[in-house]
């Protein structure tokens, strides 16, 4: 196996690891705290998105740094690259929940599990969003400029 594709699989391994943590890291907040937040309205589970959201974006986003591509310095800057990406998904599934925590606590005999049911729904979702966003745009290979591609034609001299 060459040095180089060693190096990918193994960056790619830490990436999995640190994704996978971070994800029930992540889910298992939320639960935390909407079960804390119960007594601060229907709508409790949205505060416990965005909190649990937050610190888990955070903590991606060290194990990133420090776990999977081991950069140094710059904090700032990549938190908010980072941010975007999982701003993003987030967004998407604060949407996801608003829309489907209805729906289930309405079709459950235990409506009080919708918020954890509808989260771990939008928890596949945003996997899904994060990794393309992250492809796409946090990790995206830059591409050489046309003047500084090789020719795969030989020139005639």
């Amino acid at each position: 196996m060459k040095q180089h594709s060693h190096k990918t699989l193994l960056q790619l391994t830490r990436y999995l690891l640190v994704g996978g943590f971070n994800t029930v890291f992540g889910y298992g907040l939320f639960a935390l705290l909407n079960w804390s937040f119960t007594g601060l309205g229907s709508y409790s589970y949205m505060y416990a998105a965005v909190l649990s959201n937050l610190i888990a974006i955070t903590a991606a986003f060290l194990g990133y740094k420090w776990f999977v591509f081991r950069t140094r310095g710059n904090y700032l800057i990549e938190w908010i690259r980072c941010m975007g990406v999982y701003g993003s998904s987030m967004l998407i599934g604060l949407a996801g929940l608003s829309i489907l925590v209805p729906i289930l606590r309405s079709n459950m005999h235990n409506p009080e599990l919708a918020p954890y049911i509808a989260a771990a729904i939008m928890t596949v979702v945003t996997v899904i969003v994060s990794f393309l966003g992250h492809k796409n745009i946090s990790f995206r290979q830059k591409l050489a400029p046309e003047h500084l591609k090789p020719r795969s034609e030989n020139p005639v001299v």
